[in-house]
């Protein structure tokens, strides 16, 4: 999920505006999903199903002598109960099967590690002990439960790979893809506390051609059947007990768009490169810009170069907080600051055919309890009630409109306009390239550590 910089002009919209805004994306082969799909995975054999220490193929003799064959529904039995063995080591399709059966000794596989190619970024001095008391990824509990995320993201995504095509609406897409999210990290998130244990890091972003981010379809809004011409960025992040990995990828079905992912996906590559302990900001914008800019795309006979996004950025990621605070631009700069080992960053890039500038678009993508949220008397009870709603079920965590219809909630508008004017709720705008461009988006989540980077969220796909 983008954080937009303070380039961007600021846009204010009542919160019961509704989104008209295209937005479509795509998901990418789970790590592991081979092992899944071939039956490399081979827990037993079938010479005795039964267990009983005879071949199937041996006869049993009555009291008269004659051969008597085994009964075939003994057989049918037997069958159904190494189908129902083996199920529980698969995942179905949809993605429904919880991580915790495919993993029952509760670790979970990493991500690709990166060996540190500059010795200044092996520190084995202050920073380590920084890293240290740091206690977010030097823990191995909290590791354990990035790393569940991880996989949650790339099972699902396999699924969404395969299955997407055009004709499908973008509210079909949002909910398979935050179905699959809460079946496989265990939480449904109905009841109050449950979704912090578990869940979607942010709504799902489904953002369409020159619509760069920040679209997910919502109530109220005329819903958007994908096309074959489309460009579609899916963006969906994955918490386990607030640890949130976040990763985005792009799909288009028409090859002409290919040199536009090709350039963002370089780009998102290159700045994972770059990452590391004590690697300036700066550094790896330039790094991105260079790589990105690098490519051109031909439409309808005419070449476009593709431009980095320059108002709009990756993050470092807090527990429960999506954006922490830290941006990694996309473009050259002077920001001196440096990442540290135990940070979580999303490095993400954003790729256009337009002017490679972002601004707000009509309507809203979903809402975000400010974490520096100030304690004041609200006059309107439902602004109470709903705030109590917003504490129990997301914390800190973004959420939209159709996640506070799934709970039960109506007439809330009235109360959320409250929340946002007093400055405890902050509202999120979809993010508009120019009309008729095309932008695209690749993100991983990485893990900074001294020992070698983590890049929790990468899969066989991406």
């Amino acid at each position: 999920m983008g954080s937009k910089t303070f380039e961007g002009d600021n846009h204010h919209e009542d919160a019961t505006n509704a989104v008209s805004t295209k937005s479509n994306a795509v998901g990418g082969k789970p790590r592991g999903a081979n092992m899944l799909e071939d039956g490399d995975g081979d827990f037993g054999s079938d010479d005795d199903e039964d267990g009983d220490g005879q071949h199937s193929s041996l006869a049993m003799v009555n009291g008269d002598g004659v051969k008597k064959e085994k009964s075939k529904k003994k057989k049918r039995g037997k069958k159904k109960n190494k189908k129902s063995a083996a199920g529980a080591h698969q995942q179905t399709s949809p993605p429904r099967v919880p991580l915790s059966q495919l993993f029952p000794e509760g670790k979970y596989p990493p991500g690709q590690i990166v060996e540190c190619q500059d010795a200044n970024l092996r520190r084995t001095t202050d920073e380590e002990l920084r890293y240290l008391t740091r206690g977010f990824i030097a823990n191995d509990e909290v590791l354990n439960d990035y790393r569940k995320a991880a996989e949650v993201h790339r099972q699902v995504r396999h699924w969404v790979r395969d299955s997407i095509k055009p004709g499908k609406t973008l509210t079909e897409i949002a909910n398979e893809i935050d179905d699959g999210v809460r079946a496989l990290v265990g939480h449904q998130g109905l009841e109050p506390g449950d979704s912090l244990k578990g869940g979607l890091g942010f709504p799902t972003g489904l953002a369409l051609n020159n619509c760069a981010a920040h679209y997910t379809p919502n109530p109220g809004q005329k819903d958007i059947v994908l096309k074959h011409e489309d460009v579609l960025k899916i963006d969906y992040g994955v918490h386990v007990n607030g640890w949130i990995v976040d990763s985005a990828f792009t799909v288009a079905f028409d090859p002409v768009y290919d040199n536009l992912l090709n350039a963002v996906r370089d780009a998102t590559n290159t700045g994972l490169k770059c990452s590391g302990v004590d690697a300036r900001v700066s550094d790896i914008g330039a790094s991105i810009q260079e790589a990105m800019e690098s490519y051109e795309v031909e439409i309808n006979g005419k070449v476009y170069p593709v431009k980095a996004i320059r108002n709009i950025t990756g993050h470092n990621i807090l527990p429960y907080r999506i954006h922490g605070g830290k941006s990694v631009p996309f473009v050259k700069n002077d920001d001196p600051t440096k990442m540290e080992e135990g940070e979580v960053f999303a490095i993400e890039t954003f790729g256009s055919t337009g002017r490679g500038y972002i601004r707000d678009g009509p309507g809203v993508y979903g809402y975000g309890k400010n974490p520096d949220a100030p304690s004041v008397h609200l006059p309107l009870a439902s602004a109470r009630s709903l705030l109590k709603t917003i504490n129990q079920n997301f914390g800190t965590i973004v959420f939209c409109r159709r996640y506070l219809d799934r709970l039960g909630l109506d007439k809330y508008l009235l109360g959320m306009n409250s929340l946002i004017s007093h400055g405890i709720v902050d509202m999120y705008s979809p993010l508009n390239d120019v009309s008729g461009s095309y932008t695209a988006q690749f993100e991983h989540t990485i893990l900074i550590k001294g020992s070698g980077n983590e890049i929790i969220s990468r899969g066989e796909d991406y």
